[in-house]
């Protein structure tokens, strides 16, 4: 369970020195500290039930998302998030892993994400098609279509069965709400696979 330093300092304030019970606990292991004024007591709590928590608003995304919806083929060991608003990466080393936060465009944010529910703990995840156009907006600009499938299927090394799959007129409706060349690439790329698609 999350606890704050506020919610510790009220849990032990009948004690003479509440600071130095909050001490005690962490040195015994029953209190794990994640970042300054947080701390967790279940040990066993996986990562992405913490990232929300720990910087916000924030929903999982990028690297992370792509592998959680098996669209690449990497187990990925950092919890990736996207913020909005906040200009600059944000990245914190704890107990429970590696967590980085970067932003997306304040007009993408609220679009495109799944609650999760593990545990007692609520997570916010971005869906497939999210999770590709968040990391598209990481990238740098492709020149063309061609650029944008080697991008996509070479070096994120993105399945590309699996993309196909996905739901890809909600991923174009998301892709525009980037305004950036790479995604209009994407919403390009996808009326064309959607038109040999039909003719098969």
């Amino acid at each position: 369970m999350i606890n704050t330093t506020a919610m510790l300092l009220q849990q032990y304030s009948s004690y003479a020195n509440p600071a130095a019970k909050i001490g005690r606990l962490v040195k015994d292991g029953d209190l794990i500290p994640i970042i300054k004024g947080l701390y967790e007591t279940d040990r066993s709590v996986p990562g992405y039930c913490l990232a929300g928590i720990l910087y916000g608003p924030s929903y999982l995304s990028f690297e992370f998302a792509l592998a959680w919806h098996d669209l690449i083929p990497e187990a990925v060991y950092a919890f990736t998030s996207a913020t909005c608003g906040k200009k600059k990466k944000k990245q914190y080393e704890t107990p429970f892993g590696m967590f980085t936060f970067r932003d997306v465009p304040v007009a993408a944010f609220p679009y495109g994400t799944e609650l999760h529910e593990e545990n007692g703990y609520g997570f916010v995840i971005a869906s497939a098609e999210k999770a590709v156009c968040d990391k598209l907006y990481t990238c740098s600009p492709c020149s063309n279509r061609t650029e944008l499938k080697a991008l996509l299927f070479d070096d994120l090394r993105i399945d590309e069965t699996a993309f196909r799959k996905a739901d890809l007129n909600e991923m174009a409706e998301l892709a525009g709400l980037y305004h950036t060349t790479n995604h209009r690439l994407l919403i390009s790329m996808i009326r064309e696979m959607k038109r040999h698609g039909s003719h098969r």
